[in-house]
């Protein structure tokens, strides 16, 4: 068997500008996702980031969305560790999507542009 690598699917923090066309932009916000206290971790509410990335990956999975390559979190820098520990948190996201970090800003000088083919869900 060969070892393919970590399948799951990239989710980046950064500025939805820098989206290409294989990305898709999941504009829910991962603060306080980590802060609920009530309720075991089987039947506990899921964080809104979660609930939305488990929608995003069966639309995907059922040929209602295009194949994407990775997901973009708009978030500020202080978010970063609520998107991870999200994304860590709940066992059936953490199976599907992996925090790859920030993306790296702009270059000083340079102009982003939001790619036509970028999709927003």
């Amino acid at each position: 068997m060969s070892d393919r690598g970590d399948m799951r699917v990239p989710v980046w923090a950064g500025d939805a500008a820098l989206a290409g066309p294989s990305d898709v932009v999941q504009p829910v916000s991962p603060a306080g996702a980590t802060r609920h206290g009530a309720g075991c971790t089987c039947c506990r509410p899921r964080a809104p980031l979660a609930a939305a990335l488990a929608r995003l990956f069966v639309a995907r999975a059922r040929g209602d969305l295009p194949f994407f390559a990775r997901v973009i979190v708009p978030c500020a820098p202080a978010q970063d560790a609520d998107l991870a520990a999200t994304l860590a948190a709940d066992p059936v996201t953490a199976a599907r999507f992996r925090f790859a970090g920030r993306l790296p800003a702009a270059q000083s000088g340079s102009v982003v542009s939001p790619s036509p083919s970028a999709r927003s869900i």
